[in-house]
């Protein structure tokens, strides 16, 4: 099952169009996606993931599942900056605030891998929860109060992180999207629906290709930063966090689908919600190096063998 999801992955469109951008990049091509319209796109993408959650929370209601499935998410959120820094102390010989920051965006998720999960579930007939998206937006900010303790930081910089994390764009849209699609007029949300669902894969190739840039651009740059450690790090954690998400997933009664997403958020690295915090809290810190570690390494790992890996193994517990 494993090599028939992966290679059916390795040939999806938005899986090529990353490839594609890695490509360009590594070989110094012109080819760039404009800062305003990459905005755009990442706007697009979490108000649709954000509307269609939504749409099925409508669907099908609350449940004791959603409310199991939150508190999961919050607690994998919280604990694995702990874990992750641990590891980082065993692999690298990073200092203690550059651990906490690496950690904060392990423990945190990444928005555009959820959309690739989504949309590989949808492929393959293994559709997930529509609350999950809920669970995705409840699993941005745990991560980054767990990165101020294990930083010691708080006071006045901890109040302004605070603000900047339950009012961070990606995290703002998503939820209230999600809540649009709870409360919209089903006529209503029919009229939105050509533009808010069945553009979304054609949205999700290009800025996908804008994704295979940043990583190729980051890893061309940045490479001689990445220590085996570091690399081993970026590798084994996303498989540790899929481990824990799979083994907690089992007794919320999740689908195939729902599994492989929780596993996929706990697998992946936020390069978006958490480097705005952390500028704030910790500008101390090197955060271009926890930026190539996520973008560069973990998320092409997860979109390219994660997901295939998490998907037959969410099969098999199911």
């Amino acid at each position: 099952m494993f090599v028939d999801i992966a290679l059916q992955n390795l040939a999806s469109p938005p899986v090529l169009f990353f490839v594609l951008g890695a490509a360009a990049s590594m070989a110094r091509s012109d080819l760039a996606v404009p800062d305003q319209v990459a905005r755009l796109l990442s706007l697009y993408l979490m108000m649709s993931i954000g509307y269609r959650g939504g749409l099925e929370i409508a669907h099908h209601g609350v449940s004791l599942t959603l409310a199991g499935a939150l508190a999961v998410g919050v607690t994998l959120s919280f604990a694995m900056p702990f874990l992750a820094e641990r590891l980082l102390r065993l692999l690298t010989r990073l200092g203690p605030i550059d651990r906490a920051a690496v950690a904060g965006h392990y423990g945190s998720i990444s928005a555009v891998t959820l959309a690739a999960v989504l949309t590989v579930t949808s492929q393959i007939g293994l559709p997930a929860e529509g609350f999950m998206v809920a669970v995705a937006a409840a699993m941005e900010t745990p991560a980054i109060l767990a990165c101020l303790l294990l930083a010691g930081t708080g006071g006045a910089g901890g109040r302004k992180l605070l603000r900047e994390v339950f009012l961070n764009g990606s995290v703002v849209v998503l939820i209230g999207a999600l809540a649009v699609g709870a409360m919209a007029n089903p006529r209503a949300a029919a009229t939105v629906k050509p533009f808010l669902v069945d553009l979304f894969p054609g949205f999700l190739c290009l800025f996908l290709l804008e994704m295979g840039l940043i990583a190729g651009r980051g890893v061309r740059d940045s490479w001689r930063s990445l220590t085996p450690g570091l690399l081993g790090f970026a590798l084994a954690m996303p498989l540790l966090g899929a481990t824990l998400g799979g083994g907690l997933a089992l007794p919320l009664g999740l689908s195939a689908g729902g599994t492989a997403v929780l596993m996929t958020l706990a697998a992946s690295a936020s390069y978006i919600a958490v480097p705005a915090a952390l500028r704030i809290a910790l500008p101390q810190a090197n955060l271009g190096l926890a930026l190539t570690m996520a973008i560069g390494v973990t998320f092409p790992f997860n979109l390219l063998l994660g997901i295939p890996l998490y998907l037959g193994i969410a099969g098999g517990l199911r």
